[in-house]
């Protein structure tokens, strides 16, 4: 076996590399060495001789009888020296001695092996990760640039960006490291691969590893609320009855999410059941606290969840992160109130909807029942909205509508009446003595007519201004 033979066979193995892609460079590297030598006019052919295992470069000339151009024709007696077949107009082909091409063209030569051999290296790690995109891979913390990470994985570099980091972990070089694929790109400088700690995914991929039901797919995670580094909340459903979704991603003693916690350095996590019921979904994300009522706005997509007064700190949770990660996992806007005051707000709507022409105690009742909490929200209804409630026809739903909306006018016009109210007695005594002089001084004085006298009004009016001036002033 020739050495060029072996060694494209050993680069082959070592690198990775198709062996054809190898022969292709090879050929591609030689051809542009011919033409450096032979100049690029040159009709040159390079092909590699599996069987000799050498690269083979041929330059191509014309037979002609009389010999015009040296470089590209060939006089027909040379041409029968060569292929006594040969005619007139026939292309022979010269056998080009490669030892002939000297430093400058060996040398270029080597930089496009180098080269192409680089682009077959990166083609080949982007084609071994692009169909890695969400999966969880292991790595060697190289180093720092800019804050984020370069992570070694071995035959490849992946990037772990600062926005993809959890708070408070820190890392040395040297250190072990997993994290998820969360993209690769092919970019100028070969196939970049982007890695995250922080994306709920990665949070689903590590109970998959550890939790077989999940894998198997009869537990399922529904949704995932995360803040990173400090608590997340996972809903798990199970397909089969006879699986507590729970208690398989908890584990015996708690050892399968202990796994998980220890992987995310200690994060908080919660599993709660999830069910296709907002109100027992929202009931069950923000255990453990008790909830008493549950008020669904499907309009708004929001909730007003009622809990005991004790429980009210314990429903918001520290600096409200209990409230915010259950509104992330059910995905409504929920708001918590304490049941003393759920019971004002009814009182007081009540209050309002009696004020309603045509609204009684029991009306008010069913009203409230039906989710019209005030004369406010009566006036936004519409007649279709209400014929569903017992005892309410078109007409009558009609009639308390355009009562509920006269209500609403009178409460705002009062409302702004108020207002200007408040706003009047909130300014000091001093500038609404000052005020009323400096306006009747800021005008010039008009022209008396001629004969007149200036009134004597007026110049009690100017003596009365000067004492305010001064306790303006």
């Amino acid at each position: 076996m020739s050495e060029l033979k072996r060694m494209i066979d050993q680069i082959s193995r070592d690198k990775g590399i198709d062996r054809e892609i190898l022969i292709s460079t090879l050929e591609d590297a030689i051809r542009s060495a011919a033409r450096k030598k032979l100049g690029q006019h040159r009709e040159v052919e390079v092909a590699y001789n599996d069987e000799l295992g050498e690269i083979e470069v041929f330059e191509f000339k014309e037979v002609v009888e009389e010999v015009e151009d040296a470089e590209s024709q060939i006089s027909l007696p040379e041409g029968r020296f060569m292929d006594p077949d040969c005619e007139i107009g026939d292309e022979l082909g010269i056998k080009v001695d490669t030892a002939d091409f000297g430093r400058i063209a060996a040398q270029s030569a080597k930089q496009v092996i180098i080269q192409r051999m680089k682009d077959a290296e990166r083609d080949i790690i982007y084609e071994d990760y692009k169909d890695r995109r969400g999966e969880i891979i292991s790595g060697m913390v190289m180093r720092f640039d800019k804050g984020n990470l370069i992570v070694n994985l071995g035959r490849a570099e992946a990037v772990l960006p600062v926005r993809e980091q959890t708070p408070r972990e820190i890392y040395r070089p040297g250190d072990r490291i997993r994290a998820f694929v969360l993209d690769v790109k092919q970019i100028s400088r070969g196939p970049q691969i982007i890695l995250s700690r922080t994306h709920p995914q990665f949070l689903i991929e590590l109970f998959a590893a550890e939790v077989p039901e999940i894998a198997e797919g009869v537990v399922q995670i529904k949704a995932v609320a995360r803040e990173p580094g400090s608590r997340t909340k996972i809903a798990v459903y199970s397909r089969d009855a006879a699986v507590d979704p729970v208690g398989a991603c908890v584990g015996m003693k708690g050892s399968r999410v202990q796994t998980v916690v220890q992987e995310l350095r200690g994060e908080k996590i919660d599993i709660v059941p999830w069910d296709p019921d907002p109100a027992k979904f929202i009931c069950n994300a923000l255990s453990p606290a008790e909830v008493s009522r549950v008020i669904v706005d499907e309009a708004r997509h929001t909730m007003e969840v009622v809990v005991p007064e004790e429980m009210l700190s314990l429903a918001i949770g520290k600096r409200g992160q209990n409230v915010r990660l259950s509104s992330k996992l059910t995905g409504w806007r929920v708001d918590i109130i304490h049941e003393q005051r759920w019971a004002k707000i009814c009182r007081e709507a009540q209050e309002t909807l009696l004020e309603v022409e045509g609204v009684g105690p029991a009306t008010a009742k069913l009203l409230v029942e039906a989710g019209y909490n005030s004369a406010r929200e009566l006036a936004r209804a519409t007649s279709d909205e209400m014929v569903d409630i017992p005892g309410i026809s078109i007409r009558k739903a009609e009639q308390l509508i355009a009562a509920a909306q006269k209500v609403v006018q009178r409460l705002d016009q009062q409302y702004i009446a108020e207002e200007e109210a408040e706003r009047a007695a909130a300014v000091p005594e001093a500038f609404q003595t000052v005020q009323p002089a400096e306006a009747q001084a800021a005008p010039e004085a008009p022209v008396e007519p001629a004969g007149e006298a200036k009134p004597e009004p007026a110049k009690e009016m100017e003596a009365a201004s000067e004492p305010g001036v001064e306790e303006a002033s």
